[in-house]
């Protein structure tokens, strides 16, 4: 003998709410009525409590953004000055890429520094498709080797550097005036003038 399981017919119910049931909150009346009907009179009516909030604290950007450090924290602003003067002259002149120097960088910096290296990379090849189409056999351009020289360092405040960089760029002298300020632990080019 086989025990089978007798099915019924199908029932089809509607779902169930998934709202749960509102809590009637008393009017301002009937608070009224309470307070003076129970004779409990030092009892202030319910308020729903708010949300502290504190506006005079820090803002996102002073916890969450960029933080200052200070020049005892950081590498020699000297020989940093030196090596990022001749990243930067080399990146304007098409030689490296831009992203190398993004982090080192402020957004205006950078923007200028990628602009310039963008338009030396473009006249470049059109240089070399020129030059090619004229002698595809040979490239007799050498690349341009940018040196520093000389770096000049001074310290206006703790958290800031201004350095002065002489490089020989080719058959060329130049200056770099830079003004680095410690961020985040790294220095970072903050002001950058060219002569």
């Amino acid at each position: 003998m086989s025990l089978r399981p007798v099915l019924g017919p199908v029932r089809i119910c509607p779902a169930p709410p998934s709202a749960p049931p509102g809590v009637a909150l008393p009017t301002h009346e009937e608070n009224a009525e309470e307070s003076t009907g129970s004779g409990d009179h030092d009892a202030p009516p319910y308020v729903q409590d708010a949300l502290a909030m504190d506006f005079a604290s820090a803002r996102d950007d002073q916890i969450f953004g960029p933080q200052p450090s200070r020049a005892a924290d950081l590498p020699d602003p000297a020989g940093w000055a030196a090596h990022i003067a001749q990243a930067i002259v080399e990146v304007m002149h098409g030689a490296r890429p831009a992203t190398q120097v993004l982090r080192w960088t402020s957004p205006e910096v950078y923007a200028v520094i990628a602009r310039r290296g963008a338009l030396a990379a473009r006249r470049e090849a059109a240089a070399r498709g020129a030059e090619r189409r004229q002698d595809a056999a040979t490239d007799h351009r050498p690349r341009r080797r940018t040196q520093v020289t000389r770096v000049l360092v001074g310290h206006p405040r703790p958290d800031v550097t201004e350095a002065s960089v002489v490089l020989v760029d080719g058959s060329r002298v130049r200056a770099l005036a830079i003004r680095l300020v410690g961020r985040d632990g790294r220095w970072v080019v903050e002001a950058l003038q060219i002569g």
